[in-house]
């Protein structure tokens, strides 16, 4: 289920006296290819070993769905989650959010989920989306602003979603899951879609990098959306929680904001992500949990 970077056992290590494990386990989700995720987030291992003074290893699942689980199992004990993931994870075992990045392109604590299409597309609204019983693409299933927030968006206009069977969502045609950001933006571009959900930002980031041309895609929906959290173990205690949030409140290399999309670090708590909660549970993407 997980694929590590570094020489360790894989699972979470226990605390030392100050609170820290040594090693540090930080679990990635993949909102690109699992790969290059890992490869990119070089620099923050390197960044964090040195703010807080142990190894750290890096984890990125082969979905979403595997970072929660891998969470839940006490295998990781730091996590960067989607506002989805995190509220499911938090189902199943104690986590806390500690710090989100200040967005660049909006300057707050907020990002963008989009609906783009093909430039050429006849379609100028998500109505007119609506109105061809489009074929629509997603990310993966647990993505908050490729699957969640294009969901709302789409309820929002009128359409009739399945809270059960999450591909059925009429008057569209079908909804395909294609398990990433990027391979989303992929079926727009090839024709296998009309269009898609997606987070604005990477979005932006394929274009820069010439995986998307520019121009190619149109953004006809957005959504303003809280910031993916960084996530820790409950167990690690209070300390070990504020040396964390205070590594990354104390990023300023160019070079590593840039890589984090980040214009900084702010703290968060668990009411900032209530609407994440309370539409992926009205949405069907959590489940209620009986208490």
């Amino acid at each position: 289920m997980l694929s590590a970077c570094g020489g360790g056992s894989g699972d979470a290590a226990d605390p030392d006296e100050a609170g820290m494990p040594d090693p540090l386990v930080v679990g990635l989700i993949p909102n690109i290819a699992p790969d290059e995720q890992r490869a990119r987030y070089q620099p923050l291992e390197e960044h964090l070993e040195e703010a807080l003074g142990v190894d750290v290893e890096l984890f990125v699942a082969a979905d979403y769905a595997g970072v929660v689980a891998a969470m839940a199992a006490e295998r990781l004990d730091l996590a960067y989650f989607g506002g989805v993931t995190y509220v499911q994870a938090e189902q199943q075992t104690d986590v806390t959010p500690l710090v989100t990045e200040v967005d660049r392109e909006t300057g707050t604590s907020h990002y963008v989920s989009a609906i783009v299409v093909r430039e050429d597309s006849p379609h100028q609204t998500l109505d007119d989306v609506l109105d061809a019983g489009a074929r629509f693409a997603m990310g993966d299933v647990a993505s908050t602003s490729g699957s969640l927030y294009p969901r709302i968006m789409l309820t929002d206009a009128g359409a009739e979603c399945d809270t059960r069977q999450l591909t059925v969502c009429p008057p569209l045609e079908a909804i395909d899951f294609t398990g990433g950001h990027d391979a989303a933006a992929q079926a727009v571009l090839s024709g296998r879609a009309d269009a898609a959900g997606m987070e604005r930002r990477i979005l932006n980031r394929l274009i820069d990098e010439g995986e998307v041309p520019e121009g190619a895609l149109r953004i006809i929906e957005e959504r303003h959306v809280q910031g993916y959290p960084w996530v820790a173990r409950s167990a690690l205690g209070q300390d070990a929680h504020e040396a964390i949030t205070e590594a990354f409140l104390a990023i300023d290399a160019p070079a590593l904001l840039d890589l984090l999309r980040a214009e900084s670090y702010t703290a968060v708590g668990p009411d900032d992500y209530d609407e994440i909660r309370e539409r992926a549970l009205e949405l069907g993407i959590l489940q209620e949990v009986a208490q």
